[in-house]
């Protein structure tokens, strides 16, 4: 006998794609803490559910980092006819399938936390939508959205994403302990390659997929595979259900949070064939998904004394569950009319509990976000401006690999190691690549906006009056957080430094990441490289204002030092000390800052914070003078003052 899928996390994956393919109230699917080696298996055997026996699998629509809205929305079509060229805009690859007979589309986001922006704009538009209108660059269009969606996020990285769209998801659960034995070796043999190995080879493949199928959703009913093929109709839903599922979430929890659990519940309750969702079914969707639901419910209304959901509660064993059922149908025993037992009892209390203790949910909760978190981003569906040019695919960190759909940005590495892999196969005598060896580099967007931050960690040191110069970058950290720019931080004097004669720099991509308040905090060392530290804030402003087409628009530099260098340059190139040092670290770095002095300064910023150390109070000001740069005072808190002002 199989287990139940509550218990079993792919018999649990099963089911649900199950609901998602068979209720397009259930549109979207996400998935927390999937391995990312089975991202591909789960969403090409999702399309195999939705395809069905009858009908080909459609290729998915894969979105990610560096997807825009005019990527999504609409697409231009260039044709060749007798009286020239002419370009037509035409429905994009969100929508073009809506309005096209056979299976629903499918839209895989393998990383939901670095998901673009519109990318994620869309997603709210069309997940649990009824009814799209589409008018953009000119083509108006509406249609009623199809497409299913399978998302894939970290519980740890929920709070990086808009809670509208999670709540847009209504068919959320953890998959962290999930194994799907022998499903990548069998999709391994129904890619690209499978065409060029022989007919044979591909029926093989075929047949490979076809166990790989079996492999996921086996235990569950025939009847149901085949029911999420035609669609089902929902069936009414109780009030007992209803009830029920606003004592599973909470108070708290949202309307989307009982809408999607009840249309869940309803699902369930049409694929086994009753006329109505009962209180039963809300339990059944709330074990499915991972909520908890308590051991007893006291005065809960009695609903059918059949089997309410898909399968029955894992509480006990197997061989004892008949019995159970005979016995009352939510699985208490019960006493004829007029006995009285010997102590009547409340309700069973765990020690340490509070009354109904609830179960253990399987696998994690559906919820991550509820959980406290370090770092939230309190705008992640609203982005700044951008000013680029070019194709997106050329632009931005390299973040990695998929399969090339033309010619442009090729990953070289990627392409020639698929290669390799098929040459025996060819049996060519020279190394050859097919076109389905070739990759592209995925990219993430480029920043719009840079903060780099230069921080002496020396200046700090011995002063004893409790006046931390770090605390005026607030107004620049702010900055940086609205407009969601990259931070480069560029570290000098610091205790536990690699090389006290060296600065030491990380790049991240906002302020959230910890290593940027880390960074603020550390104690002071002895040496202070300052020359090298403006030497290499200089290179990396170098590198951002001169790419072409995709720089920021707007970069600031914040130096928080005394100017007392008093490692020279020549030293922090080569790693050694030679003689006396008197005032060449001062003056190295007076002389590498001319060099950001003379760079352009309609989009570079540049603050020098001052610690307000004496002797030797004037070093700050001869620094901004050389750097072009203003004063901030370091002894007062950044009431009136302003980084983007």
């Amino acid at each position: 006998m199989a287990a139940a899928p509550y218990d079993d996390p792919a018999h649990r994956l099963g089911l649900a794609l199950v609901c998602a393919a068979a209720d397009p109230a259930l549109s979207g699917v996400l998935l927390l803490d999937l391995d990312p080696r089975l991202v591909d298996p789960v969403a090409r055997l999702f399309g195999a559910v939705l395809a069905g026996a009858a009908e080909p699998e459609r290729p998915p629509l894969v979105l990610g980092a560096s997807d825009r809205d005019e990527d999504l929305w609409t697409r231009t079509r260039i044709r060749g006819g007798e009286h020239g060229i002419t370009v037509r805009t035409e429905p994009g690859p969100l929508t073009e399938g809506d309005d096209a007979g056979g299976a629903p589309p499918l839209v895989v986001v393998p990383d939901l936390a670095r998901l673009s922006v519109a990318g994620m704009r869309a997603a709210v538009q069309l997940l649990g939508a009824d009814v799209v209108t589409v008018e953009r660059g000119g083509p108006r269009r509406t249609v009623r959205p199809r497409a299913r969606w399978l998302a894939v996020c970290r519980s740890a990285d929920a709070g990086r994403v808009s809670r509208h769209l999670l709540d847009r998801f209504a068919v959320r659960l953890s998959a962290a302990g999930l194994r799907l034995p022998g499903v990548r070796e069998a999709l391994a043999e129904t890619g690209p390659e499978a065409g060029e190995a022989g007919e044979g080879e591909a029926r093989e493949g075929e047949a490979c997929q076809g166990e790989a199928r079996e492999a996921l959703f086996a235990g569950l009913p025939a009847a149901w595979r085949s029911a999420a093929e035609g669609g089902i109709r929902p069936v009414p839903v109780g009030d007992a259900a209803i009830g029920r599922a606003r004592e599973l979430l909470g108070p708290d929890a949202g309307v989307r949070r009982e809408l999607a659990l009840l249309r869940l519940a309803r699902t369930l309750a049409a694929l086994d064939g009753r006329p109505s969702a009962s209180a039963d079914d809300s339990d059944a969707a709330a074990r499915l998904i991972g909520v908890a639901v308590p051991q007893s419910a006291p005065g809960r209304p009695q609903s059918d004394p059949e089997p309410s959901g898909p399968a029955p509660e894992p509480t006990g064993p197997p061989g004892t569950l008949p019995e159970r059922r005979a016995a009352g149908g939510d699985g208490r025993l019960r006493t004829r009319e007029g006995d009285r037992g010997l102590l009547d009892t409340g309700p069973a209390e765990g020690i340490g509990t509070a009354p109904g203790a609830a179960a253990a949910p399987a696998g994690g909760s559906p919820y991550p976000e509820d959980e406290p978190a370090a770092a939230w981003d309190a705008v992640p569906l609203s982005g700044p401006r951008r000013r680029t040019t070019g194709p997106v695919s050329t632009r931005g960190t390299v973040i990695g690999t998929r399969r090339a759909t033309d010619l442009r940005d090729i990953a070289h590495v990627r392409t020639v190691r698929e290669a390799a892999v098929h040459q025996r196969a060819r049996g060519t005598e020279r190394f050859t690549v097919s076109p389905a060896d070739l990759h592209s580099n995925v990219r993430a967007a480029a920043p719009e906006r840079v903060l780099v931050l230069l921080l002496d960690h020396t200046c700090r040191g011995g002063t004893g009056d409790g006046n931390r110069p770090e605390v005026v970058l607030a107004p620049f950290l702010q900055w940086a957080y609205t407009s969601r720019a990259a931070v480069q931080v560029i570290e000098v004097g610091a205790a536990d430094a690699a090389d006290e004669l060296r600065a030491g720099s990380f790049t991240a991509r906002g302020v959230l990441d910890p290593r940027v308040p880390g960074a603020l905090y550390r104690r002071a060392g002895r040496a202070t490289p300052l020359a090298h530290g403006v030497e290499l804030a200089a290179q990396a402003l170098r590198r951002l204002l001169r790419r072409q087409g995709a720089g920021p628009a707007e970069a600031w530099l914040v130096v928080v030092t005394d100017g007392r260098g008093n490692v020279p340059l020549r030293a922090s190139h080569t790693g050694r000390l030679a003689g006396p040092v008197a005032a060449a670290g001062v003056e190295d770095a007076v002389e590498a800052a001319a060099r950001i002095g003379a760079m352009d300064r309609t989009r570079l910023h540049v603050a020098v914070v001052d610690p307000g150390r004496e002797p030797y109070g004037d070093l700050p000001y001869v620094l901004a003078d050389r750097l072009g740069a203003i004063v901030v005072d370091g002894r007062h808190t950044p009431g009136a003052e302003a980084a983007g002002e």
